[in-house]
């Protein structure tokens, strides 16, 4: 294979050894899904470790927040969806029929990619997530709530008008309020899909940098057109196209020296 190289773009990612490099946190084993007769996802299987980010690229409609909604089953949502194949989480079927939908959705926090803040206060977008999970003191809340909004690099921007409405925050802003809400009932895995795709660069640079804050205490799994993002943040990217993993491996090999044309071509902008 000829050799790649990418003259924009600086790799962040570690070392050249295939993943996963850590423990294993969620085993995919042959996912297909498919909408009615169309099948969306061809046999998927990765295995992804925790506390590490995961990047998923691939050309618009190649089955990336698809596959990403599988984690947290938001495809049920959808009518006519199906899906053959295993998605394990700490080794336990999610797709079980003794599996709790709703604490599974606790366990795996979504990040979407047009902020989605609720129309209330800003400490009343946290609270709401916390009150339906059974914390109800005010001075319990109180203490999450910063520690969340401490967490999401937004505590300082807010502290002082905690009750003002949520929507007159700036885009970035909101976006990381949605992240302070994802964190604030302690998930294991964040699924972020293009959460900085509506952003100026000095947002997406505070996103980034939170991203790789967050990776110390959570699984993180971002679907991303960015190409820049990805080699900047994620430790590990997998490359999807027209519903297959074609390849998954550390970020500097996957930008450096992948094993596939198709991934070849991808990253260095031949198509796609």
């Amino acid at each position: 294979m000829p050799e790649v190289t990418l003259q924009k773009i600086s790799v962040a990612g570690g070392t050249e050894s295939a993943p996963p490099s850590g423990p294993a946190l969620i085993e995919v084993k042959r996912l297909s899904l498919h909408y009615g007769a169309t099948r969306a996802l061809k046999e998927i299987s990765i295995t992804l470790p925790e506390r590490l980010v995961t990047a998923f690229i691939g050309p618009s409609g190649c089955g990336k927040s698809t596959f990403l909604r599988c984690f947290n089953r938001m495809n049920d949502l959808i009518d006519n969806v199906r899906i053959e194949g295993v998605v394990k989480i700490g080794g336990h079927d999610i797709y079980g029929d003794d599996v709790d939908v709703i604490e599974l959705r606790k366990r795996v926090g979504m990040v979407f990619q047009k902020s989605n803040p609720f129309p209330k206060s800003i400490y009343e977008n946290i609270a709401y997530g916390l009150r339906l999970h059974g914390l109800k003191a005010k001075s319990e809340l109180d203490g999450v709530i910063e520690t969340s909004l401490r967490g999401a690099a937004l505590w300082d921007e807010v502290k002082d008008r905690l009750h003002a409405s949520a929507l007159g925050l700036s885009g970035g802003q909101q976006q990381r309020l949605c992240i302070a809400r994802a964190i604030a009932i302690k998930p294991e895995i964040i699924l972020m899909d293009e959460p900085a795709s509506a952003l100026d660069p000095l947002a997406t640079a505070r996103i980034e940098d939170l991203i790789l804050d967050l990776k110390r205490d959570y699984t993180i799994v971002i679907v991303t057109h960015n190409m820049q993002q990805a080699a900047r943040i994620s430790d590990h990217t997998a490359f999807f196209y027209l519903g297959e993993l074609i390849e998954f491996d550390t970020t500097k090999k996957i930008f450096t020296n992948p094993t596939n044309k198709r991934t070849e071509d991808y990253v260095t902008g031949r198509f796609g």
